[in-house]
Parts: C-alpha cells; structure tokens; sequence
C-alpha cells in the first residue's frame, strides 16, 4: 500500500480516521456515560432506576471499545502525540479510568442487594463514572486548544512541565462543560428512545435543557477563542512529505490562526452542523421525536469535534512554551510503513466492528419497560 499513498496521503487519512474513531466514541460511550449523569435527576424510584440502567447496561462494555481503539490508533499512528497527551494528561486520565472503574463496578454490584442504602451507593457510583469522564474529556480539549506546556530536546525527548490544576483553566473549564451538557443530551435522547411514562418524560426535558446549553456554550467557547486565545502558525520549514521531526520547522503564536481555516465554505459547515445539531436535537426532543433527536445529537457530536480538528490542522497539539515543537500531521505521524499497515488492518477489523456493533443494538432493540423490571423478566440488571 505504501506504493499506492504518498507519505502525506496517509498522513491526512489517519489525521481522518482519528476524527472518526473519536466522534464514534461520542456518539455510543457518550450517551451511556450522559445516561448514568441523568440518573439521580429522571429516575425517582428503585424501579425507573433500573429501567434507566438496563437501557445502557448489556451495550456499555461494547461502546468504550472506541475508546479503547483511539487509545489504539493514536499509539500507533501518532507516538509523539500519545506521549505528550499520555504525559500531561496523566492525572486527569487516571481520574478517568478510576471513574470508569466505579461505573463498570457499579453495573455488576448494584442489584446484588436488595437494600435501599446499597442501591443509592452504586447509583452514586453510576453518576460518577459518567460526569467526570464526560466533564475531564472536554478539559482535555480546551487545553489542546490552548497548547500544552511541553519541550523537545534535539534527541526527541518529551519534557512535560505543567501541573495538574493548571489543567483547568477558565476555558478549559469552559470545554468542560461543554462536553458535559453534549454527552448528557445525548443520554437524554437515548433514554427518550429506549424508556416511556415518566422516565421518557424527564429524560426529554432534561434532554432540551442540554442541547440548547449545548449549542449555547459552543459559541460561547467560540467566541472566547477569537477573544482571549491565540491559535498557532507554521511560518516556515514544513515539508508535507518530510520526515518525522517536529523541530524542523518554525511556529509562531497569532490570534487568528484558529480561525483561517474557515475561509472555505466546506469548513464553515463544521461548527454550523454542531449548532444545528443540537438545536434540532431539542425540537424534536420537544416533538417526541426520539430517535431523530438522537441522530441530531450525534450529527451535533460530530460537528463540534470535528470543528476542533479543522480549527488547527495542521496541528494537533500545539506546546505553548516551545511553539516549534508544536506537533503537527505532517511531523508527529508513524513511518510510511506503519501507516501504510495501520490502514490495511483497520479496513479489514473496523467494519466487523462496525457489523457486531450494529446486530448487539438490534438483538437489544425495544423499550425497558418498569413492568418487565419488576416481572424480572429479561433484564439483567
């Protein structure tokens, strides 16, 4: 394959593909973590708990598969960017692991006991491990945006010197939410379309609140960033088919760069599809039209994460106290070689992903209904 694709081609592909693999996360884990968040606020008894976690509860092991395979993929494709990501953002993605840890530990002992205090503690367990991932992933962005505060030595080796409160800064913490209130939409329609009588009711409700705050903050945070946030330029030393070496090249800080890329009209349809996503997501929520609600959700995902994407290509994360150890597409990215492979493999493995995904959410099709909880029929949990 490697005569096939230019170094570049491949470079670009995989930069796609991460996009991809990371708005598909968005759009399976995202409305399990945001239906866990709901949990204590449209679930009033042990019954329509129950209900609100067998609707997520036979799929959520399956969905963090994306998460695992852009773990994956940026580890393969793009080392430096795992390491510098990995390094600095080391205590938040423990807390992201120790709160997916509670949630997996919660789904499998919350109904082996039948006592109320029991129960509320695993429930608690529940909300957690979907806020904090959903809240931690959206701070991880904002600090992207900003650039992180890492160095290369001549040899290529990473130095990373922030600290872990610094993590969260103003717009970060901005981003935050943002992805909070996305992912919670996105459980809020999910719910909508798997449960009925007053769990549908408060899921949807709570579902419009969401993705209006949602579409809301995305241009607040646009707005912050044309303000207060310089974005990163390469002036200089770039070469597109050019080896692997981030220090070859000359970046300098500008308040606009974020924003160049939009001067083509099939950019400026990124963040547009994020806004109207989330709009139409609270109309039809409105409408109890659910599941059309909930592929506006998704489109919504992939419009602001996308956006991210085209608003610093080439970058992909930029360092904020060595500006030419930025990294970018075209000095971050595996060999030849290994990119060529890397797409060879997903080509085969990501549509028998793709197929096995979609028979477990047809076997699982239908409602959960609270009268089949309490019959015990069918339901695992």
């Amino acid at each position: 394959m490697t005569g096939l694709l230019s170094y570049d081609t491949l470079r670009v592909i995989w930069w796609l593909l991460i996009g991809i693999v990371l708005v598909g996360f968005a759009a399976t884990d995202g409305f399990d973590m945001g239906a866990c968040t709901l949990l204590p606020f449209v679930a009033k008894n042990d019954t329509d708990r129950r209900v609100v976690i067998n609707t997520v509860g036979p799929i959520w092991e399956g969905n963090q598969v994306w998460l695992i395979l852009a773990g994956g993929a940026i580890f393969a494709a793009w080392p430096p960017l795992y390491a510098v990501s990995f390094s600095g953002f080391y205590l938040p993605l423990f807390l992201v692991l120790l709160a997916l840890i509670i949630r997996a530990a919660a789904f499998k002992y919350r109904s082996k006991r039948p006592g109320a205090a029991w129960r509320n503690t695993w429930d608690w367990g529940l909300f957690v491990g979907g806020f904090v991932p959903a809240l931690v992933f959206g701070v991880a962005i904002g600090n992207v945006i900003q650039g992180l505060p890492f160095r290369l030595e001549p040899d290529m080796q990473i130095h990373y010197d922030g600290s872990f409160f610094a993590l969260f800064d103003p717009f970060s913490l901005l981003a935050g939410v943002l992805s909070l209130a996305m992912l919670t939409a996105h459980g809020a329609a999910w719910l909508g379309v798997k449960t009925e009588g007053e769990v549908q009711k408060n899921a949807r409700q709570w579902g419009v609140r969401c993705a209006l705050a949602s579409a809301a903050l995305f241009v607040v945070a646009g707005i912050y960033m044309l303000l207060f946030i310089k974005g990163y330029r390469i002036t200089d030393g770039v070469i597109d088919n050019g080896p692997s070496n981030p220090l070859y090249k000359t970046v300098e800080r500008d308040g606009m760069a974020w924003f160049t890329n939009y001067k083509y009209v099939v950019t400026l349809l990124v963040p547009i599809l994020g806004i109207v996503g989330f709009l139409l997501c609270a109309k039809l929520l409105q409408a109890g039209r659910d599941l059309l609600a909930l592929i506006a959700c998704g489109l919504g995902h992939a419009g602001v994460i996308l956006s991210v994407g085209v608003s610093m290509f080439p970058m992909v994360i930029p360092s904020s106290i060595q500006p030419n150890a930025s990294l970018t597409v075209w000095d971050a990215s595996s060999s030849h070689t290994t990119l060529a492979i890397m797409l060879l493999v997903t080509l085969i493995f990501l549509p028998i992903v793709l197929a096995y995904t979609s028979w477990v959410y047809a076997v699982m099709r239908g409602k959960v209904r609270g009268a089949d909880i309490e019959s015990g029929k069918g339901h695992a949990y």
